[in-house]
């Protein structure tokens, strides 16, 4: 019994794969907007009955690949940020930022199903949040590691209005014990990271910018100096 049950766990492992697989050549082709579990069942020789044993609606489908997605790119994140002393805390920063673009660059449709436009009609469940929040609790830390060790030295800027402090105690959870100042600070060059991101994947860069990288490297050097990141 054992044995016949690892087997179709198996087979049914493979076979959600391959589903996942197909629906992500879709969203390069359809969007997520487009995506279709009638589609897939054609493309895999399956009646399209049977594919709803594996994911019921298409909101479950979209639901794996958003989970994919966001574990996907954190785990690159999380691995070459490991790769930096820990003290190295702009070394950290760099590595975390470079790894969000080369992911997003490398899977340009998959980030879009995340960080792009809501597809209509979808509701992300609670389902989503850790993996959504892998990224950015890498980002935490290290301003968190900074903070702590003396390594943040910002440069004058203006004081938080009173009326966003509320705001800033929920973000406060990714970066436990840091003052507002800092917590609206790393806001600010998160949203520089990925909205510079967003742009060049989205193709806002076309015929103005050429060298990319080099220029994402300085927006990120230049957000670490708002920041009070030292080399």
């Amino acid at each position: 019994m054992t044995a016949s049950r690892t087997a179709r766990e198996r087979v049914r492992a493979e076979l959600t794969r391959e589903i996942t697989d197909i629906a992500r050549r879709q969203l390069a082709t359809d969007g997520a907007g487009g995506l279709s579990l009638r589609a897939v069942a054609r493309e895999m020789g399956m009646v399209s009955s049977a594919i709803y044993r594996y994911f019921p609606s298409r909101d479950d489908l979209l639901t794996a690949l958003i989970i994919d997605g966001y574990n996907a790119l954190g785990q690159a994140v999380e691995q070459a940020e490991a790769a930096c002393p820990r003290t190295a805390h702009l070394g950290r920063w760099l590595a975390a930022g470079h790894a969000v673009r080369d992911w997003a660059v490398a899977h340009p449709h998959e980030y879009a199903l995340i960080y792009g436009s809501p597809v209509p009609g979808y509701q992300a469940p609670q389902d989503t949040v850790a993996a959504r929040l892998r990224d950015v609790t890498v980002l935490g830390a290290i301003v968190t590691d900074a903070w702590n060790a003396g390594g943040l030295h910002p440069p004058a800027a203006p004081e938080p209005p009173a009326e966003v402090a509320a705001d800033a105690e929920n973000i406060r959870a990714l970066m436990p014990g840091v003052p507002d100042d800092v917590v609206w600070r790393a806001m600010a060059s998160w949203s520089t990271l990925y909205g510079w991101v967003n742009f060049e994947v989205f193709g806002q860069f076309n015929n103005t910018i050429d060298s990319r990288r080099a220029a994402f490297d300085h927006a990120l050097r230049l957000a670490a100096a708002a920041l009070g990141l030292a080399a």
